[in-house]
């Protein structure tokens, strides 16, 4: 088996294709499938693509990529399966993808893991949502060979243009990343840390929940603290906030900072799509989630056993307060989280759904 990749990031730098399909090219090379893949965007356009401005270097970044995907079909010409993540371009119609699909007559393997076929792009990069191609995930998804989605919402969406949809979830190494047992123990703290970890784009869902952590400190003072590990630094009228630069090789130990992690949604149909990745990473590392049950969370989080799920202010106070209060039901709760994630959404536990989608039907 021959397997090209046709994926929008660099390796290796993207939360979406690394905990999607990047962690399982070692099993893909074990297992006899030799793989080549071709991002959009190089590296260069990568570290500024999502920053306000640098829109000359945006520009150029944007035309490398068209040019690469130019040759894209000479290259694939020798490969039995073409798998794209989300998506071969940027913006404009599924050209590329209608071309491997009709006319090399090459397999498909489309895997997305948001709902994008949905208007959500970026404040930063207003000038391509105006040229997004949203109604090609639907062709895409009716020219697939196989679809792979990361829930049971995308996969809904997909069943309308296609009976070969796989449901694949986002999943965890929980051998050699997010593994509490690989990294020094935590000092003992005094203070309990609850925190949040996520990107520029996810940011706006901390709002509605910055009023419960004003109550808590005005209950607790200093004993608690709210931490944000992410790419761009948040304004937060908290009085013990503490910004943690999130850094690719130390995003587990910066996690493990967290006595309680948390997962604000608002309930809508683009938070349907979410694959609640931060409750993964944080149940991973035996951390306790508390998260708003949207979407594929209320798959993740068993309530009362590995986590809490809370929609109202009230919910999220209570179930803050017991965490706070009792360290021991914290561990109780960490400890059943990691169960979870080894059972169901770990590498380990997803490999033959995965291999599955390079296999030929009955």
């Amino acid at each position: 088996m021959k397997l090209f990749l046709l994926i929008p990031y660099p390796v290796k730098e993207s939360p979406s294709q690394r905990f999607r399909f990047e962690q399982y090219f070692p099993l893909l090379t074990t297992t006899g499938i030799t793989y080549r893949y071709q991002s959009f965007w190089d590296l260069q356009a990568w570290r500024i693509l999502y920053k306000k401005g640098h829109a000359v270097q945006k520009v150029m970044g944007f035309v490398r990529g068209m040019l690469r995907r130019m040759f894209a079909p000479v290259l694939i010409l020798s490969y039995d399966m073409v798998f794209i993540h989300r998506e071969t371009m940027p913006v404009g119609p599924p050209v590329l993808e209608w071309f491997i699909a009709r006319v090399l007559r090459k397999k498909i393997i489309y895997d997305f893991d948001d709902a994008i076929w949905l208007p959500n792009t970026s404040d930063a990069n207003s000038i391509a949502a105006r040229i997004k191609w949203h109604s090609k995930v639907a062709a895409i998804c009716r020219w697939s060979y196989k679809v792979s989605c990361g829930n049971a919402y995308l996969a809904d969406y997909a069943r309308q243009f296609t009976p070969h949809v796989v449901i694949n979830p986002t999943t965890i190494d929980t051998d050699h990343l997010h593994n509490p047992a690989l990294y020094p123990q935590q000092p003992a703290r005094t203070v309990t840390t609850i925190g949040w970890t996520g990107s520029h784009s996810t940011l706006k869902y901390l709002d509605d929940i910055v009023p419960v952590l004003q109550t808590l400190e005005a209950r607790h003072g200093n004993s608690i603290e709210f931490v944000v590990i992410a790419d761009k630094a948040p304004t937060l009228a908290l009085k013990h906030f503490r910004f943690v630069p999130w850094r690719k090789e130390q995003e587990a130990q910066d996690l493990l900072q967290i006595d309680i992690g948390i997962m604000p949604l608002t309930d809508d149909i683009w938070a349907k799509g979410k694959c609640g990745f931060k409750a993964l990473q944080y149940m991973a590392l035996e951390i306790p989630a508390v998260i708003a049950p949207v979407g594929v969370n209320t798959e993740i989080v068993d309530p009362g056993e590995n986590g809490f799920l809370c929609s109202t202010p009230s919910e999220w106070l209570d179930a803050l307060e017991v965490l706070i209060k009792h360290k021991d039901q914290r561990r109780r709760m960490g400890e059943k989280g990691r169960e979870k994630i080894l059972r169901a959404y770990s590498v380990r536990s997803n490999a033959s759904t995965v291999l599955g989608l390079f296999t030929k039907y009955n």
